[in-house]
């Protein structure tokens, strides 16, 4: 193919400061799973809760490589989504950042009317940049993988393609019918989707020639395979090369090939923190996964029963008690009764007023909240302005300090956990980290 230099990254455009990228996360969890990606790399970050003031987040881009804006788009409508994610894209533009990247689940989960990628793809352009927007939903350290466009998603050891997934396939909000990508994300926009499978990767500057191919060809978004960590690194090599700036949608695993691209080597993360006492657990995951996870809670001593909706003030003192006892709690709310057509707004706002009693009345400062959707609400009503990782224990867990000066929640440890994240003794393990 021809190479088009003055679509490449050689143009002399330039970011307003040092800034490598930005991001926007279209839930808490997967916002902290890009933090990582990029921290993992070298890569200072700062992840905001919500979009901040300009000058706030002006200032943020000239102190580390990567901004990130975590959101709540995922579980939203049409018209609330609208409202949430074109203020973030804007002021991430604003930034003139030479990629900015809208970090979607790895699962892909959305619909026409609920976190719609395919609008993504649309405000990208009328916002970011009229160009080819790469699609990387892949992320093989996660078991994610894409061949030949049809997305795969592994579940309890084994990998299953995404329309059959065990999870995915019955999403209670947006369950997963189609597994190939181009296919799933066109029946969101009316703008044409193509992909470029891995048996056509020769080098980054190939993939990104392919890219522009497809663009002049009239295809507005392109999926890109990915099933190791060298496509990965070669799709983000390949970004690196198209002119900037570069709008691109997809997981943690797109993060961390722009940040691989630079063959920096990143010294190692804190892997543990010294927090004692008793860990709160709050949920609003449905997963079986989280289930499984409580149950092994219990079985190790902890106290677990539903979160009450809504919080009662009996509940809540109960819950300190066993707290101040020193013993770890979970709630609930796969098992919880909720009348409302959209549960999350009732769920969130019980879990927080049971982590903010926990805080102030127990002394508690390490917090697990499980979902993703359930995070992203949880963590704006306690008052986290941002957030910066704390420690990186293993893989793609993460416990995070919130930062809120003034307010009972700042420096506590938050692990947002998304429902399929973590081994069933995950809590234990958090309970037992540093001590």
């Amino acid at each position: 193919m021809t190479e088009r230099p003055e679509e490449l990254g050689a143009a002399d455009v330039t970011s307003g400061s040092g800034l490598r990228a930005a991001f926007y996360g279209d839930d808490f969890t997967g916002s902290v799973d890009a933090l990582l990606q990029f921290a993992r790399r070298g890569w200072r970050g700062r992840l905001f809760v919500g979009v901040p003031d300009r000058t706030v987040l002006a200032e943020a881009a000239t102190e580390v490589d990567v901004v990130g804006i975590a959101g709540i788009a995922r579980s939203l409508g049409s018209d609330a989504w609208e409202a949430e994610v074109r203020p973030a894209l804007e002021a991430l533009t604003s930034l003139r950042p030479p990629v900015i990247q809208f970090k979607a689940c790895s699962t892909a989960d959305s619909s026409p009317d609920i976190g719609s990628l395919g609008r993504v793809i649309e405000l990208g352009r009328e916002i970011v940049a009229p160009a080819v927007i790469p699609l990387l939903f892949a992320q093989p350290d996660f078991g994610r993988y894409t061949v030949f466009g049809h997305h795969f998603a592994a579940e309890n050891g084994h990998v299953y393609r995404l329309d059959r997934q065990p999870t995915m396939s019955r999403h209670p909000s947006t369950p997963m019918t189609e597994s190939e990508l181009a296919v799933h994300l066109g029946r969101q926009t009316k703008l044409p989707i193509g992909a470029i499978p891995f048996t056509e990767y020769t080098s980054p500057a190939d993939l990104a020639d392919r890219l522009l191919a497809h663009g002049a060809d009239g295809e507005v978004g392109v999926v890109l395979d990915a099933l190791d960590d060298h496509h990965v690194s070669l799709i983000g090599g390949a970004l690196a090369l198209l002119r900037p700036p570069v709008f691109a949608i997809g997981s943690g695993g797109l993060s961390l090939g722009l940040a691989t691209a630079d063959g920096g080597f990143a010294a190692p993360l804190p892997t543990t923190t010294t927090t004692p006492g008793p860990v709160l657990v709050v949920s609003g995951s449905r997963s079986a996964q989280t289930r499984r996870q409580a149950m092994a809670a219990a079985s190790a001593g902890w106290h677990v029963q539903q979160l009450p909706l809504p919080a009662d003030s009996d509940a809540i003192a109960s819950v300190v008690g066993h707290l101040r006892a020193g013993t770890s709690v979970v709630l609930t709310s796969d098992d919880a009764v909720v009348a409302a057509s959209d549960p999350l707004p009732a769920i969130a706002r019980a879990a927080a007023e049971f982590v903010r009693a926990a805080i102030t009345d127990a002394g508690v400062r390490r917090v697990v909240v499980c979902g993703g959707d359930t995070s992203s609400r949880i963590a704006g009503l306690l008052g986290a302005r941002s957030l910066e990782i704390a420690a990186n224990p293993w893989g793609n867990i993460v416990l995070l300090r919130a930062i809120a000066p003034g307010l009972e929640v700042d420096g506590v440890e938050l692990l947002l956990k998304g429902g399929q994240v973590g081994a069933d003794d995950l809590f234990e393990r958090i309970r037992t980290l540093g001590t």
